[in-house]
């Protein structure tokens, strides 16, 4: 017998379990409600307090091994495992009987005692027994150990149950998301939702996904960026608002990259790029002190120091640090260009001096940048959104947050001169013109936004799946995502 007619053996055998269950009155899909009075956890940490109490716990089957008329099991809650202790002259026969045919993965409710065994381990004594939940399906018995580790991402809930860590990673993830919240509540921001679905694509440099509504038979596209909605409650007079929500581009996968994915952005009136640094350093650092206890972490073996002040240093600085290149002595496109062509960097239509400094950067110098790093002063041609800086108006007042050579985190000072706003839009289209269709469209209900007026305004954005990769030590994206993306697969049933 192959191994997939063994497995379909199996299935059959539990299935027929199930049958008979249904047909002696003891149909565990009936059940509806379950008083649980203590988890796992609880009972090992009050223990002093529980011996010799009853309780009533849930959970699934984990392990399970007998000794005639008597029989332990683990079961696993939603705070992790405790053993059970079940007897014959306890529980009854008829129900000793039918335990015995209990596999695992099953979901059991048990009654009875708290103590602790001869070896010493915290369980639970049985006096009462009840299978909530028949399992059809078989847990693996070794999930580290399988090949094809995209049956983790696939089958995220069999993941859970076997891999105590990636419950870890979610708990971890939600406590950091948490404490940014906590962290922005308490300086007076306003949390917000605005649209996934828009007419036009604006706030960021990416491909969208696009739709189509029926009734108003118009495309649509889903949100690549929330920050021309908040800008527009800025104009509002809503000074301090943030928002936290899915994004969506319609772009390359990788260990860094989903096509949906979790940002926060926020926005606040009368502050600058400046501020923004102290913000992003100061709730990453607090995000990891509320979710981990710490702000110094290990990331697949390379200590990080989260702890503010973050190093800063312009983009022009490091193309000259790491590249050798000093872009402030090169003063026209074509100089810029040709260094470019001497250091390998491909050339595309219309790129100027600003897309060079970019390029090289992102080439030479971004490799660098292990510990946190804020890198200002973006050209203007690559920052659409973002303030000039008054003293070289080539550069805008901006930067990108990094670590572990990622960026986290992009912010500046918002640019709200209505008429360089529309220019910029204009020179986007031209990019888009030359085939960049990651290039910003052109939104005129926002131009019009800021022509009402929009005050002086910090915006920032970070980008929270990474976040959590550095925090809980994930190699991939896919590992902070409960469902990753993935390519579907053609299905074995008929």
């Amino acid at each position: 017998m192959n191994e997939e007619q063994n497995l379909n053996e199996l299935l059959k055998i539990r299935i027929d379990k199930l049958k008979h269950l249904q047909e002696i009155g003891k149909d565990p899909f009936k059940i509806e409600k379950v008083y649980v009075t203590h988890y796992s956890e609880q009972i090992k940490e009050e223990f002093e307090q529980l011996e010799g109490q009853n309780v009533t716990i849930a959970g699934r089957i984990m392990t399970k091994r007998g000794h005639g008329k008597a029989s332990f099991v683990n079961i696993q809650d939603k705070d992790g495992q405790i053993q059970a202790y079940i007897r014959e002259d306890r529980i009854g026969e008829e129900d000793y009987n039918l335990f015995v045919t209990y596999d695992l993965g099953d979901i059991i409710e048990v009654n009875g005692e708290v103590f602790r065994t001869n070896k010493g381990e915290i369980s639970v004594k049985a006096s009462q027994i009840r299978l909530l939940t028949k399992s059809i399906q078989i847990l693996p018995e070794k999930w580290h150990g399988l090949k094809d580790h995209d049956l983790r991402y696939r089958q995220r809930y069999v993941d859970l149950i076997v891999n105590p860590e990636v419950k870890k990673t979610f708990i971890t993830r939600s406590k950091a998301i948490k404490a940014i919240r906590e962290f922005l509540d308490n300086r007076g921001y306003l949390e917000v939702e605005t649209p996934i679905l828009g007419t036009i694509a604006g706030g960021a440099s990416a491909r969208p996904f696009i739709t189509h509504h029926n009734t108003l038979d118009i495309d649509m596209y889903l949100r690549i960026a929330t920050e021309l909605h908040l800008k527009r409650l800025i104009v509002g007079g809503i000074d301090r608002v943030y928002e936290i929500g899915r994004l969506f581009r319609n772009e390359g996968m990788s260990i860094k990259h989903n096509p949906e994915f979790t940002t926060i952005e926020l926005y606040e009136a009368y502050a600058d790029y400046n501020d923004m640094m102290d913000i992003t350093e100061n709730i990453v650092a607090y995000a990891a002190e509320k979710a981990l206890g710490t702000t110094k972490i290990t990331y697949q073996g390379q200590e990080i120091d989260l702890t503010p002040p973050w190093n800063r240093m312009t983009m022009v600085e490091a193309c000259k640090q790491y590249a050798n290149v000093d872009f402030d002595e090169i003063k026209t496109d074509e100089e810029a260009i040709e260094v470019a062509k001497k250091l390998g960097i491909e050339i595309r239509p219309g790129m100027k001096k600003g897309h060079i400094i970019s390029e090289v950067f992102e080439e030479y110098g971004e490799k660098h940048l292990i510990q946190p790093t804020f890198i200002t002063q973006h050209p203007v041609e690559i920052s659409p959104l973002a303030k000039r800086n008054p003293d070289n108006p080539e550069l805008t007042n901006r930067f990108e947050a990094f670590v572990n050579t990622w960026e986290i985190a992009n912010a500046f000072s918002e640019l709200n001169d209505p008429i360089d706003q529309r220019q910029r839009f204009m020179d986007q289209l031209v990019q888009r013109e030359f085939g960049d269709d990651e290039a910003h469209m052109l939104d005129e209900d926002f131009l019009n936004a800021i022509e009402v007026g929009m005050p002086p305004t910090g915006g920032l954005g970070i980008g929270i799946d990474r976040l959590m990769m550095l925090l809980t030590d994930s190699a991939s994206i896919r590992d902070v995502l409960l469902f990753p993306t993935m390519k579907p697969i053609e299905s074995n049933r008929d």
